[in-house]
């Protein structure tokens, strides 16, 4: 593994408001994530959009070299269960609904679009390689 691959990656959390938090990336973007009863994302669809918005990077790097998306939507779903595991998804999934322009670059483009996705599956996504491969996630409380 090379440095760049296994550079650290965080995200900082605040609290913001009663069962409400805002993630600031390393770049000052932010996000406010709550618990459902407000607009913010809640974790869970904060982890539907990650997975969904990795692999439409993914695509979007693929197919964009040959014709730019006239139409563009993705979803990702899972059902939220609770066995003897804990709280957890299932069945998640992420379909895409694309569109590409008549003509030869659109052709190209759609020709190449099956094979972006299952790159993105099995290889690219960071996002859903971590969550296929299972890895585990440490939890600690301590200085930051």
């Amino acid at each position: 593994m090379t440095d760049s691959a296994a550079e650290l990656r965080s995200v900082s959390l605040e609290k913001i408001g009663e069962h409400r938090f805002r993630a600031i990336n390393s770049r000052g973007g932010t996000l406010s994530i709550g618990h459902g009863e407000d607009p913010d994302f809640t974790p869970v669809e904060l982890l539907l959009a990650a997975l969904a918005g990795c692999s439409a990077l993914d695509v979007d790097f693929i197919t964009g070299k040959r014709s730019p998306m006239e139409a563009f939507e993705a979803l990702a779903a899972g059902r939220k269960i609770r066995d003897e595991h804990g709280n957890r998804l299932v069945d998640l999934s992420v379909t895409f609904d694309i569109t590409f322009p008549e003509g030869e670059e659109g052709d190209a483009a759609r020709k190449v679009l099956p094979d972006a996705i299952e790159k993105s599956e099995t290889r690219l996504c960071t996002v859903g390689r971590t969550v296929a491969v299972e890895t585990p996630v440490a939890y600690a409380e301590g200085d930051l």
